[in-house]
């Protein structure tokens, strides 16, 4: 896959999912720029340390990236465990406001992927509170609307997962024809890293067992970061406004 060159940025860069795609990018040529709160433990083009979970973190951490940028990986996060209104910040609108940021850093054959989830699953049945949220323009007004209508915390997790993917949708075609910037969602299943026990926390132990007679095993973060790596790719220029599962079939036994 040709991602010779290109600048790409990726978010949560220092663990599991995001360390993987940053590995894997790297040897296929790319100029990985990492972006975390903790220090990287594999070799990158570039770091920016940052806190994505309030608008001045996000916006200092744009100040220190690159000027123009080829491609923005968005796999940051936090587990369901944490409280509900810090999901909020950095699963939704620390993400949103990255992209918003840095889209006119990107011209003609950019690309956005963002890390949803197969919770997410689940999102037509909150479809018009989903794309209300989506229209709101700015961090605030985002927060404010979310002040309003407060998200329990026990599914806090799947609501934000839900609200990504329907922000990458209905955003995907406005990018790609106004700027030829491709936005895509991947949704893994559960996956081998640091927060899968805070996963199986967050769903419970029946949920869990339930899940477990549907699936060979969790994904590993090498199986997820190829996927992402292609959505990044030329060969993927004609591909955007999808939300492709990587969950070792585990969505189609719910059909």
């Amino acid at each position: 896959m040709n991602v010779q060159g290109k600048t790409i940025v990726i978010t949560g860069s220092s663990s599991g999912i995001g360390a993987e795609t940053a590995r894997y990018l790297r040897l296929a040529g790319a100029r990985v720029i990492g972006v975390d709160r903790h220090d990287p433990m594999i070799t990158l083009d570039g770091f920016v340390q940052a806190d994505l979970s309030t608008q001045e973190g996000v916006d200092a951490a744009v100040d220190r990236l690159p000027g123009r940028i080829d491609a923005l990986c968005n796999i940051a996060g936090v587990p369901g465990t944490a409280p509900s209104d810090l999901v909020g910040r950095v699963n939704y609108l620390g993400l949103r406001h990255l992209t918003q940021r840095l889209l006119s850093r990107m011209g003609e054959g950019g690309a956005v992927v963002n890390i949803a989830s197969i919770l997410g699953a689940e999102w037509p049945a909150r479809l018009d509170l989903h794309r209300v949220l989506a229209e709101t323009p700015t961090w605030e007004a985002g927060q404010a609307w979310l002040v309003q209508h407060p998200v329990p915390q026990a599914t806090c997790y799947q609501y934000f997962k839900e609200a990504l993917i329907v922000w990458t949708l209905t955003q995907s075609q406005k990018t790609f024809l106004s700027q030829g910037v491709r936005m895509n969602c991947v949704a893994p299943g559960p996956v081998f890293t640091p927060i899968l026990g805070d996963f199986v926390q967050m769903l419970g132990q029946e949920r869990v067992e339930k899940d477990a007679h549907r699936m060979k095993r969790p994904a590993l973060a090498d199986e997820i970061a190829p996927v992402v790596a292609f959505l990044c790719a030329d060969e993927s220029r004609w591909v955007s406004g999808i939300n492709l599962p990587v969950d070792g079939g585990l969505a189609s036994t719910y059909v």
